[in-house]
């Protein structure tokens, strides 16, 4: 067994500010000991949950859980409280770390507070490398969230395949202002740095000028971030000197990755995962970088496209779902074998769920969620991404969701819902037309106000109106 977090062990030095974040530095030796007051009240404990504030008592906490082998359960601060009860229920929690004093009283829960000047000397063996270290919550768009259980082994797997394909070095310094409850602000921009060995600074909310206050070589963000960033150029120009910009979580629209390239010069890596797969596909650091595409798999994983008879497709214009396999992937849902079951092959490739078209040369363009982006209108296979990249690159747009809502001839049509100043839904709809084919073009143009998202901006199709 190797250690998941070397650094904590200090391989990599010690320095003073190893982890900063909203004021407070922890070095390696601070975390530690701190962590591993954590872990003695923990240990033994069958999983912990934790309210995940950004802060660095979540930090603390997440790591103690680690050191004592138990599983724990990052929940979102502001979660409501049907959300709260049925995380805690369903993963059998009676355990709640808390960061910030900020959990509610709960039946049958004990809270304990994390205290950053804590000091522990006790010294607990490394956990198997199968052992579950996570359990992250879904977004539920079907039915409750479900708990994902991540192995040390999946997490060690991935960070390393992360780290090669990124040139991620222990001489890097990390940015971001991403939540610690999700793969993307925890595994890759907390427990990244500390297997990796950089430093790391979160800005407690991803804000352009806590992004250009940063001077990091590295940063991480979601598409919201980065339009955000572009809209304040002073903050876009400050992350000129920084060696890679990484965008995830969503599809980055291709006019903020052509203008972020612009003001930065630093053209973005987008990468591609799921909280099941963690992180598998990404374009390099040392490599090129498409609008619209995220690029090849990471080492070790594999995939393919399979359409809807079951056959894996090999035309690189076909679209299909996508389906991946290799050591980055979950153990299983919790308490859900019949969902695990259902979500993997019969020889064991995992089903995204994702459509997508892999190209002659590998690289892959993600379209959408087979359940709401494969729109099947009048014969035709239609891919929702497609449509939005280009209703985006009408100047007069903001931002775009194109879904598949019922037509009494076509099956579905394409109903398009955009954000848009000084244009009509007749004019996007002719501006599809000449880019892509006709059949492809919106039938219904709705101009609204503002699209529903979730905390890490992507868009909640569901929440759209099918009529």
């Amino acid at each position: 067994m190797t250690a998941l977090l070397p650094t904590l062990g200090g391989a990599f030095g010690d320095p003073a500010d190893l982890l900063r974040i909203d004021g407070t530095a922890l070095s390696a030796q601070r975390l530690l000991g701190a962590a591993t007051a954590v872990a003695d009240r923990i240990s033994g404990a069958p999983v912990v949950a934790i309210s995940a504030t950004a802060s660095a008592g979540t930090i603390v906490g997440v790591v103690g859980a680690l050191l004592a082998g138990v599983p724990v359960v990052p929940m979102p601060p502001d979660s409501g409280p049907a959300e709260r009860r049925h995380l805690l229920a369903d993963s059998g929690v009676t355990l709640v770390l808390d960061p910030e004093n900020t959990f509610p009283p709960t039946d049958g829960v004990t809270v304990i507070p994390i205290d950053l000047d804590a000091v522990s000397a006790t010294s607990y063996p490394e956990p198997p490398d199968d052992a579950v270290a996570l359990i992250l919550y879904t977004s539920g768009t079907t039915g409750a969230p479900k708990g994902v259980r991540l192995t040390r082994a999946a997490i060690a797997a991935d960070l390393d395949a992360v780290a090669d394909a990124w040139s991620w070095t222990p001489d890097d310094v990390l940015a971001h202002g991403l939540p610690l409850f999700h793969v993307h602000g925890l595994v890759l921009g907390v427990l990244g740095p500390l297997r990796i060995g950089s430093r790391l600074v979160h800005t407690r909310r991803p804000t352009p000028e806590g992004y250009a206050a940063a001077g990091a070589s590295l940063y991480f963000g979601v598409p919201t971030v980065w339009s955000r960033v572009c809209a304040d150029e002073s903050a876009a120009r400050a992350l000129a000197g920084a060696r890679l910009l990484v965008s995830g979580s969503a599809g980055l629209p291709v006019p903020v990755f052509q203008r972020l390239a612009e003001l930065t010069g630093r053209p973005p890596v987008e990468r591609y995962g799921m909280t099941e797969t963690l992180i598998t596909v990404s374009s390099r650091a040392d490599g090129e970088r498409r609008a619209g595409q995220v690029g090849l798999p990471l080492r070790g994983v594999r995939t393919r496209l399979v359409g809807e008879d079951g056959a894996v497709l090999d035309d690189p214009e076909a679209v299909g779902e996508l389906q991946v396999s290799g050591p980055t992937l979950f153990r299983d849902y919790l308490n859900r074998q019949d969902a695990t079951a259902a979500s993997h092959t019969e020889d064991g490739w995992f089903r995204t769920g994702d459509v997508a078209r892999i190209g002659a040369d590998g690289w892959h363009r993600i379209v959408g969620r087979a359940s709401t982006d494969l729109i099947k209108s009048g014969g035709y296979r239609i891919g929702a991404g497609e449509v939005e990249d280009v209703l985006l690159g009408h100047p007069g747009v903001r931002e775009a969701a194109v879904i598949g809502t019922p037509h009494p001839d076509l099956g579905q049509q394409v109903t398009a819902f955009v954000v848009a100043e000084g244009v009509s839904g007749a004019e996007l709809t002719e501006f599809v037309a000449r880019e892509l084919s006709v059949h492809k073009r919106p039938r219904q143009v709705h101009l609204v106000d503002a699209l529903p998202r979730n905390a890490m901006g992507k868009v909640q199709k569901k929440l759209l109106p099918e009529s």
